[in-house]
């Protein structure tokens, strides 16, 4: 999996999910408590992008891990219309449908 090397400084910036530079400043608030897609997708950059780490995202948003890898994936598979939530339970039927997708 993409992300930070432990003993490599982090960089300065990632590229986020519209192309564009993300800084730890420009990362959705630590308190964040409502995720829209565009939120979840920058963090899911920025931990693939090595500006923080998963586990720094745990810890930083309150978030589990389940919950973070449940994002990666989604945008792995299904890009960013993977993280909306009303569009969950058609991806997951459909995977059923067709595994080797």
């Amino acid at each position: 999996m993409p992300g930070r090397d432990a003993d490599a400084p982090p960089p300065r910036w990632a590229i986020g999910p519209m192309g564009e530079r993300l800084t730890l400043d420009k990362l959705p608030p630590p308190k964040t408590r409502r995720w829209v897609i565009r939120r979840k997708a920058e963090l899911v950059c920025a931990v693939e992008g090595g500006l923080l780490t998963r586990e720094e995202a745990i810890a930083r948003y309150n978030i589990s891990a389940d919950e973070f890898e449940a994002w990666r994936q989604s945008v792995g598979r299904h890009g960013l219309l993977g993280l909306r939530s009303t569009r969950l339970q058609h991806y997951r039927d459909r995977e059923k449908r067709f595994p080797d997708m």
